[in-house]
């Protein structure tokens, strides 16, 4: 029986390491789950049983999203194919104040599936189900069992602190904690930063809404909770060196100063921010500007440690009828949100007065959010009259003589879900998505994968930023480097948030991709339907497969342009593993020094 040297060989690709310094010709050899060597010279085919020639290609490490919604799928389906077959080997869950830790199935469900468009009836069963712990402990025990494909990482969610101390409907109320309460919530807190948490996410913004019977149409707990609250919370984080992950008010987005103030070390440590969200919007075309110079401001004069996400690709969404999130930013457009029967929501757009406020509010100037309400930039893409595919609301009305909101309430009543539309919020002018990317005060790790299963498709963004950097590049404009591209994606991130990945050195463990830069193609943003794995839901993806030949997570090939996937991804424990923050201050250390950090932060803290 012949003896290998190697588990794997990677021969002739250009490799980067994870950080800034230009990619040169290495050769890698992978044995038990790490790279054990980088060589100047081609290593034996004869070496491995699995020998990749990657000539013209580009060997990195796996990708990291840090802002997925795979909270359900990752415990029913934890292979995360979609996100693999791209190149990411490690997801952080546990985004937007919503995680599965502390709170109840039902109160988890009731959490995530109306905000993140995931069906309620889908999830649900597979919470009552499979969610047998209760608090941090029981769900870090849980991951360290689970089959992952990728690595997976988790915050917990501010929401689900909440509700699992107050209950959902007190938790979505007026109603104040007590102060046995809060400190409860502090005690979640800390259990999960014990368990492994990177943090605490958190959301303030109203336009997302509670599922279920109990509480529906109400907004998000978190975003009852007074700054006080958070200022308890955001201690802990600071102390323990943790990252708080949050989201400022979209429409009136004032209260971005309170947390840019949270984030400054000025005479104490700063707390980690990573905020939603820099985005090129159509709605507001100079926003980017003021996000950059916020980043700026945070951590230059403030001194602190604070990122904007952004997200490395055209901002387009697909709708179906009157199913338009974005109808929460104005009072009309939340009425039939508030909606439960759908026949009842339907006939409301049949209503004359009805349409003539919601036109009022469309056009109203100063409550603009994420989209700009131009329905001369929203296109169908599919409807049983074939003949309006490829034409926008206002060309459709314009031949009938009405109006473009009219021409669209019309076709959504008559054909309801059936009619599918399209409109980009924003990053669509290249050059400025340069700058975002460019930024220092940016993170390339936001796609939503997980959520809006027919509405966002971004689970290839890492392939969508080294496109904009190779066209760059070739147009003779580069803004950064193929290797600075790399690095924003991998150790840009894991080192931010203290992650065990996101670099390659000898020694290192094996997540590596292989990528093929003449598939950076414009089929990247092509959108189709595929299944989602272990269910009956379908989802809109990006898949352009010509540009990754392999993702191989913990030494072993998960994903494989040619072979497909291997049959023991999400069902063995051979691949991802949970990651926890090497950054979070532990329990031990943090207790020998609470008293010191407390009295120095109270005479500081404002």
């Amino acid at each position: 029986m012949q003896q290998y040297v190697y588990d794997i060989v990677i021969n002739h690709g250009q490799f980067f390491d994870g950080s800034c310094r230009d990619g040169s010709i290495r050769h890698l050899g992978i044995r038990d789950g790490r790279v054990v060597t980088i060589s100047d010279v081609p290593l034996p085919d004869h070496a491995a049983p699995k020998v990749y020639d990657a000539t013209g290609q580009w060997v990195t490490p796996g990708f990291i999203e840090t802002h997925s919604h795979y909270d359900a799928e990752v415990i029913a389906t934890p292979s995360l194919k979609e996100s693999v077959r791209h190149g990411v080997t490690s997801v952080l869950i546990g985004s937007c104040s919503i995680s599965m830790i502390n709170a109840q199935p039902e109160d988890c469900s009731d959490l995530f599936t109306r905000v993140e468009a995931v069906p309620r009836e889908a999830v649900l069963p597979i919470l009552k189900e499979k969610k047998t712990w209760r608090d941090a402990a029981g769900y870090r025990g849980f991951y360290d069992r689970q089959p992952l494909g990728p690595n997976v990482g988790s915050f917990v969610g501010h929401s689900d602190i909440r509700v699992a101390v107050m209950g959902l409907e007190r938790a979505t109320s007026p109603a104040k904690p007590s102060e046995q309460e809060l400190q409860k919530m502090e005690s979640l807190l800390e259990e999960a930063l014990d368990a492994g948490c990177v943090g605490m996410s958190l959301m303030t913004t109203r336009l997302d809404k509670v599922d279920g019977d109990r509480a529906w149409s109400r907004p998000l707990p978190s975003t009852y909770a007074r700054w006080n609250e958070f200022k308890r919370l955001f201690r802990i984080l600071r102390r323990r060196n943790a990252v708080m992950q949050g989201a400022p008010d979209a429409v009136k987005k004032v209260n971005v100063v309170r947390f840019l103030w949270q984030a400054h070390g000025l005479f104490r440590r700063p707390m980690k921010c990573s905020m939603l969200t820099a985005l090129d919007l159509k709605s507001n075309p100079w926003l980017n500007v003021v996000t950059r110079l916020s980043g700026f401001v945070a951590n230059r004069f403030l001194r602190g440690n604070f990122r904007w996400q952004t997200l490395p690709a055209p901002f387009t969404l697909y709708l179906s009828g009157l199913n338009v999130n974005a109808f929460e930013e104005f009072s009309s457009g939340e009425l039939l949100r508030d909606y439960k029967d759908e026949d009842a929501m339907y006939a409301k757009v049949d209503d004359p007065a009805f349409r003539k406020l919601f036109k009022k509010h469309v056009n109203a100037l100063f409550t603009k959010g994420l989209w700009h309400r131009d329905f001369s930039d929203c296109w169908v893409v599919d409807c049983p009259d074939t003949s309006l595919i490829g034409k926008n609301f206002e060309e459709i009305g314009a031949v009938e003589g009405k109006d473009a909101v009219d021409a669209y309430f019309d076709l959504a009543v008559q054909y309801r879900n059936d009619l599918r539309w399209k409109t980009n919020y924003g990053n669509h002018r290249p050059e400025i998505m340069h700058k975002l990317l460019a930024s220092p005060y940016t993170h390339v790790g936001f796609a939503d994968s997980g959520a809006h299963l027919e509405s966002i498709a971004q689970y290839n963004f890492p392939l969508r930023l080294l496109k904009y950097v190779r066209d760059a590049d070739e147009a003779g404009l580069p803004f950064m480097s193929v290797a600075e591209g790399v690095n924003a994606v991998t150790a840009d991130l894991a080192d931010w948030f203290g992650l065990q990945a996101g670099s390659l050195r000898q020694g290192s463990r094996a997540d590596v991709v292989i990528v093929n830069p003449e598939g950076l193609t414009d089929e990247l943003d092509d959108v189709a339907w595929a299944p989602l794995e272990g269910t009956s839901l379908n989802r809109l993806v990006k898949r352009n497969d010509d540009a990754v030949t392999a993702t191989i997570i913990n030494g072993r090939v998960a994903y494989d342009r040619v072979q497909g996937f291997d049959d023991e991804l999400g069902r063995e424990r051979n691949f991802g593993q949970f990651l926890s923050s090497n950054d979070v201050i532990s329990a031990s250390m943090y207790a020998v020094s609470y008293t010191h950090l407390r009295a120095h932060e109270t005479r500081h803290d404002l």
